[in-house]
């Protein structure tokens, strides 16, 4: 059976979006929602939560929507010109969707415990008095730092040029462990408007009224990372039409033969590649698939008929009239390639 070669559609995209996020608030979400249930709450269980679901769903998904299930990490990969603003507007959609759905399935199952309530307790992101006692200002600007950090890190393993591909999900999910653990006393951890938007609607109160610094910060960092990374370090290929800011942007050179699938969603470029400049010395072209050379213009097939001709009419030659003893039999003149 001929293996299918084509890309996915974008309802799959979307689907992957909606199934990635849902994973990624019900199971990190609920890593602090059950474990406070039953005052086993501990950074580590939840960092690692939270990472791992993400690393996961990218192996899983990756291949098909890219796995960025975070509005931040879809506008710093539309800026960095890695898909269209289009597709970004869908995605963002489809992954409050997905954390809505979570935040949903989570509400639910959570009231199998007696007299629950899930006013301030979804495991939303909360800061200043009402929450976490973090001033505001400081939880903006370590929301945007952060986050800049980690879809930077994204826009980096996921770059066509980045030699090891298989290791992308992997690093992507500890980094976000990384920075749960540096930041859920501060905040819970955003890093991701659509992880704050879903527990938000059914915590309420001032989970709801904080929502701006958790939407405004993350989108700010993901800007900023999708703005520096391609000043930086440049472009793998040619950026995604609808993408980006309409700047001029160097071309870096490719030093990877060509991305799996998890990096073809991250480089949306045409997958067919540019036709190569031949190489020509003296009147003689080289065939980069044989690996030899051959007149310029003869294809490399004429040739080879053509030597297979004169080999087979010299000896056909020598069969007939057997050269003089006093001739040297290796004195033939040949048409030779360049060397």
């Amino acid at each position: 059976m001929a293996e299918s070669t084509a890309l996915p559609g974008v309802q799959q995209k979307l689907a992957a979006e909606v199934i990635g996020t849902f994973v990624l608030v019900f199971f990190g979400c609920g890593s602090v929602v059950y474990a406070s249930q039953v005052q086993a709450f501990t950074l580590t269980t939840v960092g690692f939560t939270f990472g791992i679901a993400v690393m996961v769903m990218a192996y899983a998904f990756g291949r098909v929507s890219g796995g960025h299930f975070n509005p931040a990490v879809s506008v710093g990969a539309a800026i960095g010109g890695r898909i269209s603003w289009l597709e970004t507007g869908l995605y963002v959609v489809a992954q409050l969707v997905g954390a809505f759905l979570g935040a949903l399935v989570l509400f639910l199952l959570m009231h199998g415990f007696e007299g629950f309530d899930a006013t301030g307790n979804m495991g939303q992101n909360t800061f200043g008095d009402q929450g976490s006692g973090y001033a505001w200002w400081a939880a903006f600007l370590m929301e945007a730092l952060m986050t800049a950090a980690f879809v930077g890190v994204i826009l980096a393993v996921t770059d066509g040029r980045f030699e090891h591909p298989a290791l992308a999900p992997l690093t992507i999910g500890l980094t976000l462990t990384a920075i749960h653990f540096v930041m859920i006393p501060a905040t819970g951890t955003s890093v991701n408007p659509a992880r704050s938007i879903g527990p938000a609607l059914f915590a309420g109160g001032d989970s709801i009224l904080q929502l701006w610094l958790f939407i405004l910060a993350p989108l700010l960092g993901g800007a900023v990372a999708g703005l520096a990374y391609p000043a930086l370090f440049g472009h793998s290929g040619d950026v995604v039409p609808g993408s980006g800011l309409a700047l001029s942007r160097p071309r870096a050179q490719t030093v990877v033969v060509g991305p799996d699938q998890y990096q073809q969603q991250w480089n949306q470029e045409d997958p067919a590649p540019t036709a190569q400049q031949p190489i020509i010395q003296d009147g003689w072209q080289w065939d980069p698939i044989g690996q030899q050379w051959h007149p310029v213009g003869q294809t490399p097939e004429q040739w080879r008929a053509q030597q297979a001709a004169q080999e087979q009419e010299q000896a056909q030659h020598r069969a007939a009239e057997p050269p003089p003893a006093d001739e040297d039999p290796g004195d033939q003149t040949q048409i030779r390639p360049p060397q």
